[in-house]
């Protein structure tokens, strides 16, 4: 039945593909955007973040001009074998051939970006015109959506979800432009690594499915929902919601061999950059997945039906209204690379569909 009640409530949002259109003309020119990443950029650089990963140390800011706060904890570098042993129960074919990767100290969002952060992108009103939202206010952000974004599943505390990863990645350029800090989404490579925490098992606790539910909210115990962000157990590096709750999005372009091209002795902070609008990697599973879907190496992928019932054409590049389950979290790297860098991670040129 709840199923249902959010098939039905979907379509109240299906609307929300006419911000395609309005938000088009509106769309700054490819000079402007980097103008203004370049501005951002400036301002990145010079607030002397530590360079050093012995100064990382983990910590809660509020966006500014309000008093919503996020938590950031550090991740440190290191090398891991991205993907599952052939032996591994409930194993795909895609998450295969294990490879060597080396992975940059950074830090990862304590929780995936809930309502109470992502409203304040969507609505300009909310945040108070203080300090540093002139540049966050040149940074291109979504319509108004013309219906209930959670389709009834609650908002204080619970992760934002329908959102493409064109409006995560501006999410991050607007949150960077605020803070002077330099957000992104996590490349798939970053992500399994903050997932695993040090471990080779099949979740971060184990291979017993028995105690998933210590640490996640899934099909076996969401009642058809997701759920507030942090109330499960975190893994050993201090991260929650890693299995469950809502599936994040990466930066990656899905392809189903991805890692056979990691080759040598270990591939370093590897990414596949997009090159088409869909497929895009997606981790984690969801409240809607069982829990073979949640396991550490499990990938999945953005399909074309998550805007099945917007009517628009084209389609919003702002809003699924079919993906209920699909939300993200941010990483800040340690090291801020480039102004053109931050142009393609929060441009991936294929936003349009």
């Amino acid at each position: 039945m709840q199923r249902l009640h959010l098939l039905l409530a979907a379509t109240a949002i299906a609307t929300a593909g006419l911000s395609a259109r309005v938000s088009a003309a509106a769309d700054p020119s490819p000079a402007d955007e980097a103008r203004t990443v370049a501005r951002i950029h400036r301002k990145i650089v010079s607030t002397g973040d530590p360079t050093q990963p012995e100064a990382m140390k983990a910590y809660t800011a509020a966006i500014p001009g309000t008093k919503v706060v996020y938590e950031m904890v550090p991740i440190p570098g290191g090398r891991y074998s991205i993907g599952s042993p052939a032996s591994e129960p409930g194993r795909r074919a895609d998450e295969g051939p294990r490879r060597q990767v080396v992975i940059e100290p950074f830090w990862m969002g304590k929780c995936e970006v809930t309502w109470d952060e992502y409203d304040l992108f969507m609505y300009p009103r909310k945040t108070p015109a203080t300090g540093g939202p002139r540049l966050a206010d040149a940074v291109t952000r979504p319509t108004k959506p013309f219906g209930d974004m959670t389709l009834g599943m609650g908002r204080k505390r619970r992760p934002a979800i329908n959102m493409t990863q064109h409006a995560a990645n501006k999410y991050c350029q607007w949150l960077s432009a605020l803070s002077g800090h330099f957000y992104r989404l996590p490349t798939e490579a970053q992500w399994e690594y903050a997932c695993r925490a040090g471990s080779t098992s099949a979740y971060c606790f184990g291979d017993d499915p028995s105690l998933l539910g210590q640490y996640a909210w899934y099909a076996e115990n969401s009642d058809f929902a997701y759920q507030k962000v942090g109330t499960k157990r975190p893994n050993a590096w201090g991260l929650c919601d890693m299995h469950g709750n809502v599936m994040e999005w990466t930066l990656d372009e899905y392809l189903p061999e991805a890692y056979r091209g990691l080759v040598g002795s270990a591939a370093v902070s590897p990414q596949v950059r997009p090159t088409r609008p869909y497929p895009h990697v997606v981790r984690g599973g969801s409240w809607d997945d069982d829990a073979e879907d949640l396991r550490s190496a499990a990938r999945a992928h953005s399909r074309p039906d998550w805007k099945s019932q917007d009517p628009q054409l084209p389609k919003s590049i702002w809003y699924h209204t079919d993906a209920p389950f699909l939300g993200f979290r941010i990483v800040r790297p340690l090291k801020v690379p480039p102004s053109e860098e931050l142009y393609k991670y929060w441009n991936s040129g294929v936003e349009k569909d």
